[in-house]
């Protein structure tokens, strides 16, 4: 079993993080006249700082320039961040597990020697993965103990060009980092058949970002639009470039969003915490009234238990033999981290709000911003519904047949 006991690197990056998240990215974030006006606008300098401290390379193996940290790690550090600003932790941990997909594992040579100097020396070059596309979502839900029916053909198709590169035609949405991006990893229809990556960089004739600055969506978000747009042949990457970047459906990846949605909750539960410590009324502070005294304890049980399911997450995805010798469960355990933390955090962020009385729901205090935060976690992508159903067919050990399987019947 994975143990609880971090290195001494490990508590040093965390312990970093933690004092940068409340010397600097708090004092901004929870301005009052910030939450009042419902400014959610990313930071930039404060991203830049972050990325200075080697955040946005934290997933990078050291071979290539990164810090080489494992999935755990990385979790920790999401938390940290997500307690300061769910939006920059978004941002980072997106940018660092592309960082870490794409130039150690899908790039030829030739193409990191291409990209990967730029994304080391540029604070400000961020990756997006725009994989989705309007009327062919690949996440309809899950038809329970049936076979899959999802339609996932591509619309955006890469056709060769005159001069030997590809044109591309098509449009994403949803884009996770769209806006920030400097070099985007597109999922395209191929010629003859297949789906293929091609890496376009941001300044590629014929691309047109948008962002939604409306999203449901933690982190900046929107959406890319390809006409006739040009990139060189040699940008098309691997044939196991689109399994790398799919999102995991075993539901053992690394749970860097649930580790997010904790520390939203973290800073809610600190936040009430600090309030209780303060306010007094009838004679005593409200901590010592046993109704917010239970209320608080609640909310650390919440939390202590999402984080043992991040952790045993994390750890399993850094330790995939665990399955193999059944140390662990056959059990998807992202999954039931997501599941678990998704509908705990936002008990715990009602909670803490509800310690502060009437001013929990006031605009310029930072408990409306967490609840929202929760919510935003708990209703993005499957949502709890699904993941439950997918968590039930493990269960019952129901695997879904591939389409390759379909085909052949």
């Amino acid at each position: 079993m994975y143990s609880l006991h971090l290195s001494a690197e490990q508590l040093e990056i965390r312990d970093t993080v933690r004092d940068f998240v409340t010397a600097e990215i708090k004092p901004v974030v929870l301005n009052a006249d910030r939450l009042d006006a419902g400014d959610r606008r990313l930071p930039i300098d404060l991203l830049d700082r972050a990325s200075q401290m080697g955040l946005r390379t934290l997933a990078l193996s050291e071979d290539h320039g990164g810090a080489g940290a494992d999935h755990l790690t990385c979790c920790i550090v999401t938390e940290e961040l997500a307690a300061g600003d769910a939006d920059i932790a978004a941002a980072l941990s997106a940018t660092a597990r592309l960082g870490h997909i794409l130039f150690d594992r899908a790039m030829s040579e030739g193409q990191r020697d291409r990209f990967l100097p730029a994304f080391l020396n540029d604070d400000r070059c961020h990756l997006a993965f725009a994989g989705h596309e309007p009327e062919t979502d690949t996440r309809l839900g899950v038809n329970y103990h049936r076979p899959v029916t999802i339609d996932n053909r591509v619309g955006t198709a890469a056709m060769p060009a005159d001069d030997g590169g590809w044109t591309i035609n098509g449009f994403k949405d949803c884009v996770a980092n769209a806006p920030i991006a400097t070099l985007f990893a597109v999922t395209v229809a191929m010629p003859g058949g297949g789906n293929g990556i091609v890496l376009v960089p941001s300044d590629a004739p014929g691309l047109t970002v948008r962002a939604n600055d409306n999203a449901w969506h933690h982190g900046p978000c929107g959406e890319i639009e390809l006409k006739d747009c040009r990139v060189p042949a040699d940008n098309l990457l691997g044939p196991d470039a689109a399994r790398l970047l799919a999102a995991d459906a075993s539901g053992r990846g690394i749970p860097l969003f649930q580790a997010l949605n904790l520390g939203i909750g973290r800073a809610a539960y600190e936040a009430a915490l600090d309030y209780a410590q303060l306010r007094v009324q009838g004679g005593r502070r409200i901590v010592e009234h046993q109704a917010i005294g239970t209320k608080l304890a609640e909310i650390a049980v919440k939390l202590e238990v999402a984080r043992g399911a991040i952790w045993q997450a994390a750890w399993a995805s850094d330790h995939p033999e665990a399955y193999a010798d059944r140390s662990l469960s056959d059990l998807p355990l992202q999954t039931i981290a997501q599941v678990f933390t998704a509908e705990m955090i936002v008990e715990a962020a009602k909670g803490a709000a509800e310690c502060f009385g009437a001013m929990g729901v006031m605009r310029d205090m930072p408990l409306q911003k967490y609840v929202r935060d929760a919510r935003v976690c708990l209703h993005t992508g499957d949502g709890s519904g699904d993941a439950k159903l997918r968590i039930a067919e493990a269960v019952t050990d129901y695997r879904r047949p591939s389409r390759a399987a379909l085909a052949a019947e």
